[in-house]
């Protein structure tokens, strides 16, 4: 019942803080012009959002790292190397979205930062990631207990978490495109891996974990009272890398990497597509599907934005379910 009552502590404390954020937030966003600059290639329903507010990832960046800092402050928390690692993370990340978004504002383009820049500073946070956590301790094993697998990788430890870093952000960047998509997929995912931090009790600092994935999951709810449709503010490139980026390591820190295949498995299957459009493009020079990634494929078919959020939350849901059972069972 502890566990219980202090996620649950955790969510509420997310959430309030970041409608508060938002309020404060948002007048200033829309006073500074923070305006997304909508591609006229997307779908002409998409047009009518141009100008809503951007880079709003702060509304829950800023709450979740306040609340860990005042339970830290409180002694309810302690800061050791892998919630240090998280926290970095996710602010690394979402101060590369933040100059990304910066970039699009100012030059009212979606060109942000160039792909090589962007994996430069990617590759800093992955060598600073595996040095705290080497040095601390960590071990640079890959293992998937289910299938009996427990490899030494050393110094490729490195690069393989530059690698889900780095595929887990643009996979949840690439599906922040309808409102309300990626914020509530992060939702089910975040939540899941929390739930799976609470059951890993050998891994050092998994309450703390635990406790930042349900102050996220909380403060990204905030986020999505003025997200959802019709969009108050647009979480940006600020926004999905931070998530991305917690993501993925939670996921590496708790030792399960291969469950973000089915808890994460929408950003897989938005990233798929993506992938499988450019391929049959340049090589085939047709189309696999009307548009990539996969929800504005279902929005050319002509379904309504609210029907295929929906739907992609409950699928996202589903093998969050598959994957928790998975990552604590199997």
């Amino acid at each position: 019942m502890l566990i219980l009552a202090k996620s649950v502590l955790g969510l509420m404390l997310g959430f309030v803080l970041s409608l508060i954020a938002a309020v404060i937030l948002i007048p200033i966003l829309k006073k500074l012009k923070v305006g997304q600059s909508v591609s006229k290639l997307i779908n002409e329903r998409h047009l009518k959002k141009d100008g809503t507010p951007t880079i709003g990832g702060l509304i829950f960046i800023i709450p979740t790292i306040l609340i860990m800092v005042i339970l830290k402050l409180r002694g309810s928390i302690e800061f050791n190397s892998n919630l240090i690692i998280l926290m970095f993370v996710f602010l690394a990340y979402g101060a590369l979205g933040f100059v990304d978004d910066f970039l699009k504002v100012k030059f009212h383009n979606n060109k942000g930062l160039s792909i090589v820049t962007k994996l430069i500073f990617q590759t800093v946070i992955a060598l600073v990631f595996y040095i705290i956590y080497r040095n601390n301790g960590g071990d640079s094993n890959l293992v998937i207990s289910s299938l009996g697998i427990d490899w030494s990788l050393g110094w490729v430890f490195g690069i393989f978490i530059l690698l889900v870093l780095v595929g887990t952000t643009n996979a949840v960047n690439i599906s922040d495109g309808l409102d309300g998509l990626a914020g509530g997929l992060s939702v089910v995912a975040i939540l899941a891996y929390g739930v799976i931090a609470w059951g890993s009790k050998w891994i050092l600092g998994y309450q703390e974990i635990a406790i930042f994935a349900f102050v996220l999951v909380g403060a990204i709810l905030g986020f999505l009272v003025f997200n959802t449709h019709p969009a108050k503010v647009f979480m940006g490139d600020t926004g999905s890398l931070a998530l991305g980026g917690a993501l993925a390591t939670i996921a590496i820190l708790t030792k399960h990497e291969l469950s973000l295949l089915l808890i994460g498995g929408v950003f897989v299957i938005e990233t798929l597509s993506s992938a499988i459009q450019i391929i049959a493009i340049r090589k085939f020079h047709k189309k696999v599907f009307l548009k990539a990634p996969l929800h504005h494929h279902f929005e050319e078919l002509g379904w309504e934005e609210t029907d295929i959020v929906k739907l992609f939350w409950v699928v996202g849901l589903f093998l969050a379910m598959i994957g928790i059972i998975y990552g604590v069972w199997l």
